[in-house]
């Protein structure tokens, strides 16, 4: 017994140790604005060297040599001067998330995802809560940053009000929205940003199949991946994290319960989003309708094709109606400010996609993307690393870096550039690819001192636990860590080696749907 206490405290010490090495290498990562500064001067320095240095490649089927053109040339120099702007408006995919961002808000704004997770909460029995609560944070990231002040509070509430630790239910609820948070049913904003960066870096590399790149391509996936998770993050939570938190006295229940005004609104409201898609089954599925695809399937009606406004317009009819029925729909809150609200949450991003934008006008225009997508795709072919293998790797990198970089959007657009491309070149497709990327995006941020919303949980569970320390709280929600690896990696290899589409049209293979 003594030996197996020393083991788990020396366990603890290491894992602290690590931690604490994190957190320097962390602290000295800068912010992203300046960190792709700090990459667009690389990409124009390295490019100009190899101009110097007279590099090139060769595009594979193709015959077709591709130079590496200096940046800071004078050809360079006039390139800069005559795409600075258009590099940013006309980067892929980013009227999809303004549209995104907007129609969210609206529904965010308005109160009905608030009150919807506060209806189904309710009405879950006290055995079935962990699990519920565990739903509801696998669909979080459709609240964007707020999922934090928002989810993880209420899985407290649902917990205390059925006579179960709070404790247990804040912190479960963080760790399935952090584990989960790149996947789950339902499309958000997260969604748009990478699909942004995908469609970005396909066209990296000349003379690669053409793709068709959607907003839900990985949708099977995310949807797969947020059946499964519930039930493994609602076991964990109540037969892990639960019995071994400080037992508490009991304190009188608080109701998750919902207005009058607020119950209504939540029925028309999902009263006229049903009739919303009916509305739009007809027009894809009956002969003539103005939906209905050239083919006579779904993957040519126009519904895919633009499913970034359709998802849109669903977010916002949503949000207005249980907004009127509701009473929160004001002269104060209107359409228009909730919309403009959104707009300036993302008014910080938007300035890093600038630079972003920037940076991939670069690393196209100098050819230097291709030549390093190919020599990666070149040295994974000569140490055979290719198919599932390769994708693993992907995880790999995207799982460390994480830790590190804690930003989606920004992790992805670091990584894309080089892995996307590459991969494509060994016959993998760009949706098997984001995939891959999704599992490391989610799962280490739960255990990294460098994410922003830690410190949040660790203020909101110590007014639980008032003594909490972070290593104490980091510990916890590192018991959910490799069981969320389990469950992603599993259901990327289910979909891989069963050739499953991960979404409309998306095959595993380049190619393939």
């Amino acid at each position: 017994m003594m030996a197996g206490s020393r083991a788990l405290r020396g366990a603890a010490s290491g894992f602290a140790s690590f931690l604490g090495v994190l957190e320097k290498i962390g602290n000295r990562v800068p912010q992203p604005f300046v960190l792709f500064c700090w990459l667009f001067a690389f990409v124009a320095v390295a490019s100009t060297v190899a101009d110097l240095l007279g590099a090139s490649v060769a595009v594979p089927g193709k015959d077709q040599v591709l130079d590496v053109r200096g940046v800071l040339s004078l050809d360079g120099l006039r390139y800069l001067l005559g795409h600075v702007i258009t590099n940013f408006i006309e980067f892929p995919g980013l009227g999809n998330i303004f549209v995104m961002v907007m129609a969210v808000n609206v529904a965010m704004g308005s109160g009905f995802l608030e009150a919807g997770v506060r209806w189904l909460l309710s009405r879950v029995p006290g055995w079935g809560v962990p699990y519920a609560v565990a739903f509801v944070a696998a669909q979080g990231h459709v609240f964007s940053d707020a999922s934090y002040f928002v989810i993880a509070p209420l899985g407290a509430v649902a917990f205390k009000a059925t006579g179960r630790n709070p404790l247990a239910g804040l912190i479960g609820a963080y760790a399935c929205l952090q584990g989960g948070y790149a996947g789950g049913f339902v499309i958000g904003t997260l969604d748009a940003t990478y699909i942004a960066i995908t469609d970005a870096a396909v066209q990296l590399v000349p003379g690669l199949p053409p793709v068709d790149v959607h907003i839900a391509m990985n949708y099977f996936f995310t949807a797969a991946v947020g059946v499964i998770f519930p039930l493994v993050g609602g076991w964990l939570i109540a037969h892990v994290l639960e019995p071994r938190l400080p037992s508490r006295e009991e304190e009188p229940a608080e109701r998750v319960e919902l207005a009058a005004g607020q119950r209504r609104g939540l029925v028309v409201a999902l009263t006229a989003a049903c009739g919303f898609l009916v509305l739009l089954a007809i027009g894809a599925l009956v002969p003539g309708g103005p939906f209905h695809g050239s083919d006579g399937t779904l993957l040519s009606s126009p519904l895919l094709e633009n499913l970034v406004a359709v998802i849109g317009v669903a977010f916002v009819l949503v949000g207005v109606v249980f907004g009127l029925v509701a009473g929160t729909l004001t002269k104060e809150n209107s359409l228009q400010v909730l919309m403009t609200r959104g707009m300036r949450d993302i008014a910080g991003p938007t300035v890093v996609v600038f630079v972003i934008a920037q940076v991939f006008g670069i690393l196209t225009w100098s050819n230097l993307g291709s030549v390093l997508a190919i020599g990666l795709a070149d040295l994974a072919k000569s140490s055979h690393v290719d198919g599932f293998l390769a994708l693993l790797l992907m995880v790999c990198v995207s799982a460390t870096l994480n830790m590190v970089i804690t930003g989606g959007g920004a992790l992805w657009s670091l990584v894309g550039p080089v892995m996307v491309p590459s991969l494509m070149l060994l016959g993998l497709s760009p949706a098997v690819i984001q995939a891959a990327h999704r599992i490391g995006d989610s799962t280490t941020t739960l255990i990294t001192p460098m994410s922003v919303f830690l410190i949040v949980l660790l203020s909101m569970a110590r007014e639980y636990e008032p003594g909490l320390r972070l290593g104490t709280l980091m510990t916890r929600l590192a018991i959910f860590v490799v069981p969320y690896f389990a469950v992603w990696l599993g259901v990327l290899g289910i979909f891989y080696f069963f050739d499953l589409p991960l979404g409309p049209g998306a095959g595993v293979e380049l190619g393939a749907r």
